[in-house]
């Protein structure tokens, strides 16, 4: 498959939120305002076929909502992180975390350079987040790290 990927716009809004509902993931933060930091994974007819987000904050981002549609192979998986660690860069970001409850991605984010890091090592401004407020109730939660 020949794929795209773009920065999210306005007018995305819509198909990214019932892109992320139907893979059963929450679309707080999803604004707007936040848009301009989601990338979309999308085939020639321009059909919607992943995406990845950052919630931001200051110097550092927290990834999220990685979701694929099935068929899209590991390397568009591959480009659509690297191009969101370049987003990140240029929004000025100088990390990246990201938390998962799934041991069998580690390899996969080892491979792009995280390194796993203890909870107490997230930043405190990451408190008021959602998002990590609700992976901080699930015991099995996994944190990564990522310089930018």
């Amino acid at each position: 498959m020949q794929a795209l990927i773009r920065t999210a716009n306005k007018q995305d809004l819509g198909k990214l939120r019932e892109f992320l509902i139907k893979a059963n993931l929450g679309t707080d933060g999803l604004t707007d305002e936040t848009i301009e930091y989601f990338l979309l994974l999308e085939d020639v007819e321009g059909q919607l076929k992943g995406t990845l987000g950052i919630e931001a904050f200051e110097g550092f981002g927290l990834l999220r909502s990685l979701v694929v549609t099935p068929g899209q192979t590991e390397k568009e998986i591959f480009i659509l992180v690297e191009q969101m660690m370049k987003l990140a860069k240029e929004k000025g970001m100088e990390s990246l975390f990201l938390a998962t409850n799934k041991r069998a991605a580690l390899p996969f984010f080892n491979l792009l350079g995280f390194q796993e890091i203890e909870r107490a090592e997230l930043p405190s401004e990451m408190n008021g987040s959602e998002h990590i407020r609700h992976i901080l109730n699930v015991d099995n939660s996994i944190f990564l790290k990522f310089l930018l």
